[in-house]
């Protein structure tokens, strides 16, 4: 069994195989507290490029998700399941 921390997931690029487009990192978790289960990964997703933008968060269910691999989260989002996700400007990893 391979095993990863969260911290080690936020390190990891989301890309989405339905577009190829980069979505950004995951900077947050959402759990299912009774099972102990990951529900979903939440990328934030800047709306332009300045210093003003404005921030979304791009909430990607664990069940879109196709691949956990080395370096990328590889998940599957028509526009219609995300439209938040595609098209925006991306925060970059600092």
């Amino acid at each position: 069994m391979r095993r990863m921390s969260t911290r080690d997931l936020r390190e990891l690029e989301v890309v989405n195989l339905c577009s190829g487009e980069k979505i950004g990192y995951p900077c947050d978790f959402e759990f299912d507290l009774e099972c102990g289960q990951i529900l979903a990964i939440v990328v934030p997703v800047c709306d332009g490029f300045s210093f003003f933008s404005k921030r979304q968060d791009c909430i990607i269910p664990w069940n879109k998700i196709e691949c956990i691999g080395e370096d990328t989260i590889l998940v599957r989002l028509t526009e219609r399941e995300a439209p938040c996700c595609e098209g925006k400007g991306r925060k970059k990893k600092h």
